[in-house]
This record gives C-alpha cells, sequence and structure tokens, in this order.
C-alpha cells in the first residue's frame, strides 16, 4: 500500500519539529529514516500512525488521509514497532502477546475467531517464534522481544509497516536476521534507524531529516554521499556497492569531526 507525506508541518509546545516534510514509499517499498537525533524522525513516524495531528500537511495510507479515518480502520492499515512500548506484559505468553495484534479487527465483545487464530499462527510461524510461544514473554532475551513484537504487529495483517529503531540493542546477527525477516514480508515499510551501514543494507530508499526538513530524499547511494555525511552527520565516509550487491557505508579511520570540519574536508579540494 502507497504511503504519502505531502508538506508536513508539526508544531509542539509553540515550536516547529517538523516543516514541510514530505516523503513517497510505494507499494512494497523500504523508506528508511535517518539523520541526527532531534531531527524528528520519531516525531514523523507518529503522525504517520496517527497518534499525533499535524499543524498543517497531509498522510495518506492507500490514498485516503489518515485523520479521515477511524482509528480502527487506520489500525487496520498501519501497524507500529516503537521502542520500549510493550506496556503490562506481566504475565502474558509470547502467543498472548501476538494475539493483541487481533485487536482492531474486533468489536467491543469481539472473541477470536478462525481468522484471527491463521493471522496469530502465521505470524507466528513467520517471526520464529514458534519454539517459545508458550513461554512467559517477560523471560525473553531482547531479539527474542523484538521478533515476538514484530510478530503482534503482522498479526493485524497492516499494509504499511512503521518501525522505531526496531533494531536497537541487538547483537549484530540478531540485527541481519530481523532486517533480512522484515524484508521477506514484502510490506510497505518506513523504518527509522540509526544505523546508516544497517539502514543502506535495508532499505530501498532512505530520507534524511535535520533540523526538521528534508535534506535529501532517494535511492540509498544518491543520499548518503560523502557531503551527506559530513554536513548532516559529521562524519567522513564513503557510500558504496560491493561485490555481494550490499550496499556499505565506510567511515573514515580519524576521530569524527565537528561539523564545521566535516563540512570543510568535504568540500573538494580541501
Amino acid at each position: 500500500m502507497r504511503l504519502t507525506v505531502d508538506h508536513l508541518h508539526i508544531t509542539l509546545d509553540h515550536n516547529p519539529v517538523l516543516r514541510g516534510v514530505g516523503l513517497d514509499a510505494a507499494d512494497g517499498d523500504i523508506v528508511g529514516l535517518v539523520g541526527p537525533n532531534g531531527s524528528g524522525k520519531s516525531t514523523l513516524l507518529r503522525a504517520v500512525y496517527r497518534s499525533l495531528r499535524p499543524a498543517g500537511g497531509v498522510v495518506r495510507v492507500g490514498g485516503d488521509d489518515v485523520w479521515s479515518l477511524s482509528a480502527r480502520d487506520a489500525a487496520r492499515r498501519t501497524a507500529a514497532v516503537l521502542q520500549d512500548t510493550t506496556g503490562n506484559t506481566t504475565g502474558l505468553t509470547v502467543t498472548e502477546i501476538v494475539a493483541l495484534g487481533r485487536a482492531p479487527h474486533h468489536g467491543l465483545l469481539g472473541r477470536d475467531g478462525a481468522e484471527d487464530h491463521r493471522a496469530v499462527a502465521d505470524a507466528v510461524d513467520l517471526c520464529g517464534v514458534r519454539p517459545y510461544a508458550e513461554r512467559d514473554f517477560a523471560s525473553l532475551s531482547g531479539g527474542e522481544r523484538q521478533r515476538v513484537l514484530l510478530a503482534r504487529a503482522l498479526a493485524q495483517r497492516p499494509r504499511l509497516l512503521v518501525l522505531d529503531e526496531l533494531t536497537n540493542h541487538l547483537d549484530i546477527r540478531a540485527r541481519f536476521a530481523l532486517l533480512d525477516l522484515i524484508r521477506a514480508t514484502g510490506i510497505t515499510t518506513l523504518a527509522v534507524l540509526h544505523d546508516l551501514d544497517l539502514a543502506a543494507r535495508l532499505c530501498d530508499h532512505l530520507v534524511v531529516l535535520h533540523d526538521g526538513a528534508v535534506v535529501a530524499a532517494g535511492p540509498v547511494l544518491d543520499v548518503l554521499t560523502p557531503k551527506t555525511l559530513a554536513e548532516v552527520f559529521g562524519v567522513r565516509g564513503t557510500t558504496e556497492r560491493h561485490a555481494d550487491g550490499v550496499i556499505r557505508v565506510t567511515y573514515d579511520a580519524r576521530p569524527l569531526a565537528d561539523r564545521e570540519t566535516a563540512h570543510t574536508v568535504s568540500t573538494p579540494g580541501t
């Protein structure tokens, strides 16, 4: 399902956080949101999954303004996996956590039916959490929990996934496995990632936010240029596609520069 963000403006406590932000994700695309801390990435996600109403502009999922939809209809289209927002999970098994993803499909007194059971079972199997399906969620490792939370989102049968730092606190093997799993779903995905190398590996396109505005957007190699790495992220580096087809970011061995120095380094002839 297509996602379109058009001229989005968001103000918090009378301060502009996002200024005229736009992006587009075609059906099945994985679009990464990258940028320094405080650039507005998580705020943009909140607008996309209908948690924060913008002061101006529009977010369309499947061609419809998300604020023209009911909360339930919006949740049926979009599933979000956020940082450290598991809520009260005391005593709940993995299967029970995953089943919470079916809530948008139930009425006030709705009960799980055959379709709900199929959706939960499919998500449990796809995310590889069947071996600990009856374990207490609280007993799992960080990587196992992230897989369960992704399974909960997939149990919604969404058309759009919104992910906020899903790979945080995971070891490198778990990160790669989770990214491969996201790719395998085929669902349109908007993901915030701090690790530029992981973003380059996972995403079809990147959107770089800086001070609440989009400063670069497009295919990974067009976006993560030495100039952008220097001026936005304050580092020296290059991005290239290797022989195995994977795009990787290589950073300079020298210490990280401040922005003024990084800008100077990125200027031709200096």
